[in-house]
């Protein structure tokens, strides 16, 4: 299939002002065999999502929104229908090279956090930064750290942080690699009302300041309403609705 932004797209690729598409998906569908049936969890979704762009992908829980968040990054494989992924098309990569277009490129935040144990909160932030081979690695976790509000936490170990604090440690870590794009699947899901106010006014102004696509999935409207776009999940099915 022809990547977004070719010739397949006059229109958008003759305007010198238009960004580029750094997430574009085509008739993109997910089903599971079940012993009797089969299940659609996602039904022909189209997307295209521009350089500097902020998404919220909307729907109930079960209306496939984190599934499609998964496809999107490369995580997952769909059914049918291509995703390209920074002008990669994911359908012609195996799995490590999936994993290598992400490094460094692509950064991550989870409901549940996702931070190594047995690590410090320094440790957690310097990993990535590691694996990317960045020779100031040491020095670009603190400063990081440092971002967040969290350096007398440095030597701090998750289970001795708040859950605020834990998910401030992994913004941090995602922003670290200064990635293209960031997905956020439910960021505040498992934090208390004002905890997660904080989070998102963190992940914004962070956003804001390093010009990072943002595709997020919640179930809130008045996160939703401070995106740009917003895509909304009803049973696999997905059409874009006007931001409040």
């Amino acid at each position: 299939m022809t990547p977004p932004d070719s010739a397949q797209f006059p229109a958008e690729s003759s305007s010198a002002s238009q960004p580029p598409s750094v997430v574009t998906a085509r008739a993109l569908s997910q089903r599971v065999s079940t012993a009797d049936s089969t299940l659609t969890i996602l039904s022909e979704v189209e997307l295209d999502v521009k350089a500097g762009e902020i998404l919220a992908i909307t729907g109930a829980s079960g209306s496939g929104k984190s599934t499609l968040l998964g496809l999107l990054a490369g995580l997952d494989q769909p059914s049918s229908g291509d995703i390209f992924l920074l002008g990669q098309n994911l359908s012609e990569l195996d799995e490590d090279a999936r994993a290598r277009l992400r490094a460094g490129r692509i950064g991550f935040v989870f409901q549940s956090f996702q931070l190594l144990p047995a690590r410090s909160a320094l440790e957690n932030i310097l990993l990535p930064l590691e694996l990317a081979g960045r020779t100031d690695a040491r020095e670009r976790a603190a400063h990081w750290l440092e971002r967040v509000g969290l350096t007398a936490r440095a030597a701090h170990t998750p289970r001795q942080l708040s859950g605020g604090e834990q998910q401030r440690i992994a913004i941090a870590r995602a922003f670290a690699t200064d990635p293209q794009i960031l997905f956020a699947d439910e960021p505040t899901g498992n934090l208390d009302a004002d905890t997660g106010a904080r989070i998102i006014e963190l992940l914004f102004e962070l956003n804001a300041s390093a010009h990072t696509t943002l595709i997020l999935v919640t179930h809130d409207d008045a996160l939703a309403s401070r995106c740009q776009r917003r895509l909304h999940l009803i049973a696999g099915h997905a059409s874009e609705v006007a931001v409040a």
